[in-house]
């Protein structure tokens, strides 16, 4: 059920705007794909959360923040280890261990605040959306920032869908 209805979702998503589907330094889009292998442009080099990772691209590290999703913090100073964050962080390290070839496209606005490159994240063996994965599988809520939106209905249907279901954060914790 799970990459048909992506896979679906996707192709839906992704036929209309000018942003959609561009890679790091392009102008013009491309196709998204997750029936099967991407072609990598990064590598991971570490997973720092569960919306926050460390990649290579071009010989450089570069800081991701992905895009629409928001997963519970476990790196906040002076904050308390939020309900389901390190079952994020370890479900994210299980998507994408250290070394895994990765796909980044942008939306609109290129970094954040703190620098980070803002991205949708696909591991390039197979085509998963990992965004996608961390809201369907219950590690994350959607945040949607604008004009970075080009997901943000296929990642609330998402949500929806693993809070119907309580999968992860939304079986477990409360408020």
């Amino acid at each position: 059920m799970g990459r048909t209805l992506l896979v679906a979702a996707i192709s839906m998503v992704a036929g209309g705007t000018a942003c959609d589907g561009r890679l790091l330094g392009e102008t013009t889009p491309t196709t998204v794909s997750a029936g099967g292998a991407v072609e990598a442009n990064a590598t991971v080099d570490f997973v720092i959360d569960g919306d926050t990772i460390d990649v290579v691209i071009d010989g450089r590290e570069e800081r991701v923040r992905l895009i629409g999703i928001d997963t519970p913090e476990t790196k906040r100073p002076d904050a308390p280890i939020e309900c389901y964050g390190p079952e994020a962080t370890a479900f994210m390290q299980e998507l994408l261990p250290v070394g895994t070839p990765v796909r980044i496209e942008r939306d609109i606005v290129n970094r954040d605040d703190y620098g980070r490159l803002l991205g949708y994240v696909y591991r390039a063996a197979d085509g998963i959306f990992v965004n996608y994965e961390m809201m369907r599988q219950g590690y994350a809520q959607t945040l949607s920032i604008g004009p970075n939106d080009l997901y943000a209905q296929l990642f609330a249907d998402a949500a929806g869908a693993a809070e119907r279901d309580d999968a992860g954060l939304w079986g477990r914790c409360s408020g």
